[in-house]
């Protein structure tokens, strides 16, 4: 699967950033979010985050897929602005339905980030 191919109906049409409220009742589980090792195959490497449980049932309910009960795929900024942290490039495409709170991640291998001109 390329990221070109990603079911972008299965994400929120544009990115919806947290309120600082819905943010702050977030933030006494930021610490507790792993991250597992990368793994790769030939084409992307990945990772998969997983949330606490007790922070899954904080976020908001539009950053849901009610037809599923998991989170949507989100967006850079719907992400980092959970407080998940990981270098550029990442991106997520999928939720591990058994366990709704474990996100699955995956970049092109050796990912470059786009050079920024002067």
């Amino acid at each position: 699967m390329s990221l070109a191919a990603l079911d972008h109906d299965r994400r929120n049409k544009q990115p919806r950033t947290l309120t600082d409220a819905e943010r702050e009742r977030l933030e006494e589980y930021i610490d507790a979010i792993h991250y597992s090792s990368r793994y790769s195959d030939d084409e992307f490497e990945y990772r998969h985050v997983q949330l606490p449980k007790e922070m899954v049932k904080r976020i908001p309910k539009d950053y849901f897929d009610p037809s599923k009960g998991t989170l949507k795929l989100l967006w850079d900024e719907e992400w980092r602005g959970l407080g998940i942290t990981q270098s550029l490039g990442w991106v997520h495409y999928e939720v591990h339905e058994p366990e709704p709170h474990i996100l699955l991640f995956k970049r092109p291998i050796n990912y470059q980030p786009p050079m920024v001109a002067d």
